[in-house]
């Protein structure tokens, strides 16, 4: 019986080495102590439920981010940099954000530095490295809606920098080392079929099997429930730290471009989303453009009623939510590069 089981798991996962299934990134901290990247020249293949949908194959540039460009030292570069809105791994290259707006924005060179499940502290450490490392000063930077209150400690989107949630000091919550058991596990097929595919939690199918003694429910506290589920008063100093951690020299700028509300975006007036709307009046404070996304989905969705998602189950900016955003940038960078042209020797075209 035994044999015979092991038997139909090698036939198993022989068969799934021939289909598209999400392959081990082997992410690590390669190249900086709080910067988690792939191994520079990675391949690997990310596909999306049981049924293996939207195969997208691979390859991480020289520094380990995902897109086709390797880095060097330029000081013409953009610095893209966000979460998994900006490494879009789900899209081709031409799709994403970083490839439309190199596009737009030619010969002028695009470093794409996303990374899933990072928040502004982690985009702040991103933006210094490459500043220190390639004489990059302009930045644009993706605002997801979460990512104020995902700054804080604990909140499974760090990779390096965090803020204490209680008393808003600054910590550091770096991924552990994968250890030996994942490493095995990582490199078979149906093991990240099950659970990169199927999503299969093993903690919480332990907890249904083990057999529990029921108690009586305990009032904690509230624990945050959504994006604008932050006080004002935190949002101050969470904001504060994000660009007070920012590189500041000689012709730095930031453009920042603030996700919304895609689901409801009719319903939404400024006023319900106070946590956004204040970040944003910060970041004029603090000398940095931004590029409010409300209105320009909400005209596109207007016209047309197609959606920004790449699919039901995916929200994610679909091709024509990065095509959107690129023109807006690309309206942003150049007014820049002319008022700046002199100074940082950039000729507009």
């Amino acid at each position: 019986t035994l044999f015979g089981v092991l038997l139909a798991l090698l036939a198993v996962e022989a068969s799934l080495r021939f289909l598209p299934v999400s392959t081990s990134t082997k992410t690590g901290y390669y190249i900086h102590p709080l910067i988690l990247t792939y191994p520079p020249y990675q391949e690997f293949v990310v596909s999306t439920g049981w049924s293996l949908r939207n195969a997208q194959h691979h390859r991480a540039n020289n520094y380990g981010f995902l897109t086709e460009r390797d880095f060097a030292p330029d000081p013409r570069a953009i610095a893209l940099i966000g979460d998994s809105f900006v490494e879009a791994n789900m899209l081709v290259e031409s799709d994403r954000l970083g490839g439309q707006l190199e596009s737009l924005l030619a010969p002028r060179p695009v470093f794409v530095l996303g990374a899933p499940g990072t928040s502004l502290l982690d985009y702040a450490e991103r933006a210094r490295f490459v500043r220190e490392r390639f004489d990059v000063r302009h930045f644009v930077f993706v605002i997801e809606r979460g990512d104020v209150r995902q700054t804080l400690c604990g909140s499974g989107n760090i990779h390096g920098p965090c803020l204490d949630p209680e008393t808003l000091e600054p910590r550091t919550e770096t991924q552990p080392a994968a250890g030996l058991g994942k490493r095995i596990f990582r490199e078979s097929a149906l093991a990240q079929y099950l659970f990169s595919q199927l999503k299969i939690d093993l903690t919480t199918l332990l907890k249904r099997w083990r057999p529990t003694t029921a108690s009586p429910p305990t009032l904690g506290p509230r624990q945050p429930g959504g994006p604008e589920d932050v006080p004002l008063e935190k949002v101050d100093r969470i904001v504060g730290a994000f660009f007070a951690s920012l590189p500041h020299g000689s012709g730095e700028r930031w453009l920042l471009v603030f996700d919304s509300d895609r689901d409801h975006p009719f319903e939404m007036p400024i006023t319900d989303a106070p946590v956004r709307s204040h970040f944003m009046q910060l970041a004029l404070q603090a000398g940095a453009e931004i590029i409010d996304t409300a209105p320009i989905f909400r005209d596109y969705l207007h016209a047309t009623n197609l959606s920004l998602h790449v699919s039901p189950s995916d929200k994610h900016w679909n091709r024509e939510a990065n095509r959107l955003v690129a023109e807006a940038v690309a309206i942003k960078l150049n007014a820049i590069k002319r008022a700046s042209g002199v100074a940082m020797g950039f000729h507009p075209h």
